[in-house]
């Protein structure tokens, strides 16, 4: 619903500028160094070590990737022998993914619907749920989010999550700011926060038209709980010094091309963390 003098005042709204946003972006990320799309054309996988590692052997398994842009990281997984099936809400992300995964002769099926939705789109269940990597703030309800988590999971499947830690949401990001200084809320919120929209994280001087965009913040309080509400059990949380895209506080570490505190920086926060879950 759009208040007076054309103010958001609902989820649906608020949404609907986001996909117009993550649409304009998947443009600019397809073509961008940081996905190199080319260099994906030519074999391997776009997955960090640890992620293979934590989420096991997928080779013969199902895998539903939820929130999964323009399926680079979907087909990674059917590279390593996954049967795979991507979801996100952008029709040009998914449209940017269908044709590459065609192009490669790789077998995925990507499905266009907002994933809190996903149950009237799609059927069927999964050995593993995988997100990662910058979903989480774009949901209004996490509650949802779980059900239709457990909805999709195979009794004995897997649940996995690697995500930006929300310790990180409430430090100013804004223009030169390179120290650590809270400007924003940690706990949730049913309002989101509005940002400034200036490039995309993979490419920050790429024209957009898109100015704003939207965003929820969620405890890891809330991650937790929502998911063991649904019956699925914690197997693991841990936290990571490290993210995979720039912000003003961090710099570049040249071994992985991770981003972390300054090395003359006292102390450590975390940065990301992942999790995994099973389905009884």
């Amino acid at each position: 619903m759009v208040g007076r003098g054309g103010a958001l005042t609902g989820p649906d709204e608020y949404l609907a500028v986001n996909r117009a946003m993550w649409d304009e972006r998947a443009r600019i990320n397809y073509r961008s160094a940081m996905y190199d799309v080319e260099g994906f054309r030519a074999g391997g996988v776009r997955l960090p070590a640890y992620e293979i590692e934590e989420v096991g052997d997928v080779a013969g398994k199902a895998l539903l990737h939820l929130q999964c842009h323009f399926g680079i990281d979907t087909l990674s997984w059917g590279r390593l022998g996954a049967r795979v099936t991507g979801v996100d809400f952008s029709e040009q992300a998914i449209a940017y993914a269908r044709a590459l995964a065609s192009e490669l002769s790789e077998p995925a099926t990507f499905v266009c619907c907002d994933v809190l939705d996903l149950p009237a789109h799609l059927d069927g269940d999964f050995d593993v749920v995988y997100t990662s990597h910058g979903v989480l703030g774009w949901l209004p309800d996490l509650d949802r989010w779980a059900s239709v988590i457990a909805h999709f999971l195979r009794p004995g499947g897997t649940f996995y999550i690697t995500e930006l830690h929300p310790f990180v949401w409430p430090f100013d990001d804004s223009g030169e700011v390179t120290d650590l200084r809270v400007r924003l809320p940690y706990f949730p919120r049913q309002t989101p926060l509005p940002f400034p929209v200036q490039g995309s994280y993979a490419d920050p001087e790429a024209p957009v038209e898109r100015t704003v965009e939207y965003c929820w913040p969620h405890s890891i309080g809330e991650i937790v709980t929502v998911l063991a509400s649904v019956g699925l059990r914690i197997e693991f949380l841990h936290e990571w010094p490290f993210l995979f895209w720039p912000l003003p506080f961090l710099v570049e570490h040249p071994d992985d091309r991770t981003w972390r505190l300054p090395a003359d920086m006292a102390g450590e926060i975390p940065l990301t963390f992942s999790l995994r879950a099973t389905k009884p």
